[in-house]
């Protein structure tokens, strides 16, 4: 009999055990990515930034859509489900929204309260909202993967998918947010499993790097964004520019897959108990980074080894907002209580048995003196 396939959380009785992959993974891509918010403002000073941040592009956004896609489910938008999405998705969005929005202004900026285009981190909750929302119809297609693929190459010719409500990135990542939720199922578990794919993926990690430490200039920031439109300034001109975008895509999907075969499926010490945070982690940075840009202390870091310990203390600063203390902390932010906005939860239906659908049949047939002529309705 076939094993069954490696899922993102596994179930041992009523109490659900966490699968430490996931977890170490994710934390080390919320961490990549504090990492480089924390340098982004000073990244074009320093060559060395800058090749860090396309070599290690793929292991931040692309690898946190797949993570979302291999925990979503593609079942039925029910109420529970929908429920779910306005708690600890739609409403946590808004209320970091509004967060930036008074940080902003007491920094000494206007007071802009963002509704349909989210402020700086938080388009992610936005597309993964809709996301979620368009998993249950990508699933119902005959090739979901080609589909969602040739819609984000596509997209690039269409001016009005941008910012607003992350119109773009929601359309365009979507092939990897499919490839997460295929991966939870148990795709491709012969290359997370066997021999030969372990030096294949050291090796892909390996070309990412040389690709950012020698051509980082030559990738433009509008390919890895995914934010725009396609311009004629690029090698390819207006014609090829889906093969730019085609290229950045599979790269990202076979990198997240390096990745993933290279991570310890055990569980490590401190990392696999911070990875669980990495939500919490994604949302609370920018309100702490955001003071420290704006006041110029990050701008101080003119130096290799000031800008070393800047980097070093994105990690510290990830792992702190990942530990469990502010976790709970930040929970009534992170998963807010939303009873008041919502209507009471329905009841769950009680499974339809034999005995009840007889009972409902023999009931219809007396209350109708002609029910033999009829043809029998059930519900």
């Amino acid at each position: 009999m076939e094993n069954p396939p490696p899922r993102p959380t596994d179930t041992a009785g009523p109490a659900r055990v966490r699968n430490p992959w996931w977890d170490n993974t994710r934390f080390v891509s919320a961490a990549l990515i504090v990492v480089l918010h924390s340098i982004g403002s000073i990244m074009s000073k320093y060559d060395a930034l800058h090749s860090f941040h396309v070599a290690t592009w793929a292991f931040r956004v692309p690898a946190f859509v797949v993570l979302a896609g291999a925990f979503s489910s593609a079942g039925p938008l029910g109420p529970r489900h929908l429920r779910n999405l306005i708690r600890s998705i739609a409403v946590p969005a808004l209320l970091f929204s509004l967060l930036f929005s008074l940080e902003t202004y007491a920094l000494g900026g206007p007071l802009d309260l963002h509704i349909a285009q989210l402020p700086w981190t938080l388009w992610f909750l936005m597309s993964l909202f809709f996301w979620r929302l368009l998993l249950p119809l990508v699933v119902q297609l005959r090739h979901p993967l080609l589909v969602t693929t040739v819609v984000a190459l596509g997209l690039g010719y269409v001016e009005e998918f941008g910012l607003m409500f992350s119109a773009s990135r929601t359309l365009v990542y979507l092939p990897l947010f499919y490839l997460g939720w295929r991966l939870g199922q148990g795709m491709l578990r012969e290359w997370f499993e066997s021999r030969w794919s372990l030096p294949v993926a050291v090796a892909g990690i390996l070309a990412s790097g040389a690709v950012g430490g020698l051509w980082s200039r030559d990738v433009k920031g509008d390919w890895l964004s995914m934010r725009h439109a396609y311009t004629a300034d690029n090698p390819l001109g207006m014609e090829g520019a889906w093969l730019i975008r085609l290229l950045v895509l599979a790269s990202a999907a076979a990198l997240v897959l390096c990745l993933l075969r290279v991570m310890p499926k055990r569980r490590l010490p401190l990392i696999s108990a911070l990875g669980a945070g990495g939500f919490t982690v994604y949302l609370l940075h920018p309100l702490v980074i955001l003071p420290l840009r704006e006041r110029g202390l990050i701008a101080r870091a003119d130096t290799h080894l000031e800008v070393a310990a800047l980097m070093a203390g994105g990690v510290v600063l990830a792992a702190v907002l990942a530990s469990p203390f502010v976790r709970r902390l930040a929970r009534p932010l992170t998963r807010p209580p939303v009873g008041l906005l919502l209507a009471p939860a329905p009841a769950p239906a009680a499974p339809i048995t034999a005995d009840l659908l007889s009972k409902r049949l023999e009931k219809r047939s007396a209350s109708h003196p002609d029910a033999g002529d009829r043809e029998p309705t059930y519900g």
